[in-house]
């Protein structure tokens, strides 16, 4: 997944968050998003990943610290002015109303008075749902329902998608799709993605990672390079070694933990 890197399209300083009547959780957190950069946002459940993508879409505000979006804080944008330069999408999905797949899709168009070049029909063709425009998304499968919604960004326009896991639930065969899709949009249209995930196979697919534990980031990087043994140990609590086949191929070792 390469990628050419022009300017800061995120970034976020020193931000700190609490939950209400909680300790805080998010601890002077840094980092950046480059414009095309695919980042997969790793750690165990509960490390924090959820929360670092709501404080970065502006659904949490940080109780010290700045969030800044193409170089403006992310506060001083109107809802739908942001909604044009950020996508989020939330790990549940579940909608239990009667809406087609092209009502869904066509709700991308919220922040425009007039609408965009692209239709929702051509969002729903790149994402190879032409044939279930007309379906009710109720009757979708998993993956399906998760192509809408990445149609529906597209329609939208933003040039950031924050994706809360995307692949989860979801058969191998979907979760391949999905990561293609997403892999086209970042080199045809140099969107920049972060992608929480749990999956530590996936991860080793990505250009660069972000290894997450209780708020904070253990290592940002190529994960040849972040996901040592020692960083795994410390993020997921289990003995597990990233090693290399004969032909180069990255995979997990679980060594003697079964």
């Amino acid at each position: 997944m390469s990628s050419t890197y022009n300017h800061t399209i995120l970034q976020l300083d020193n931000v700190t968050f609490q939950y209400p009547s909680d300790k805080t959780f998010i601890t002077h957190l840094t980092f950046s998003v480059g414009n095309g950069e695919f980042i997969g946002l790793l750690g165990a459940n509960g490390s924090g990943k959820s929360t670092i993508l709501k404080l970065a879409s502006g659904i949490f505000k940080p109780s010290e610290g700045s969030v800044r979006l193409w170089g403006k804080p992310l506060h001083f944008y109107k809802n739908k002015d942001r909604a044009k330069l950020l996508c989020y999408l939330p790990q549940l999905l579940d909608i239990n109303v009667p809406f087609t797949v092209r009502e869904v899709v066509s709700m991308g168009l919220y922040p425009y008075d007039i609408h965009p070049e692209m239709s929702a029909d051509e969002a729903i063709e790149i994402v190879g749902l032409k044939e279930k425009s007309g379906s009710y998304i109720t009757n979708l499968s998993g993956g399906e329902r998760r192509r809408t919604f990445i149609a529906m960004t597209l329609l939208q326009g933003a040039g950031l998608l924050l994706l809360d896991e995307p692949l989860a639930n979801l058969d191998i065969k979907y979760q391949i799709e999905i990561l293609r899709l997403l892999g086209e949009l970042k080199e045809k249209k140099n969107i920049s993605i972060i992608m929480a995930l749990h999956d530590i196979n996936i991860a080793l697919q990505f250009e660069k990672v972000m290894l997450i534990k209780d708020g904070k980031i253990l290592g940002a990087g190529n994960p040849g390079i972040v996901l040592t043994k020692d960083l795994l140990k410390e993020a997921f609590d289990v003995n597990i070694a990233v090693k290399k086949n004969d032909s180069g191929g990255a995979y997990i070792s679980y060594g003697n933990n079964f």
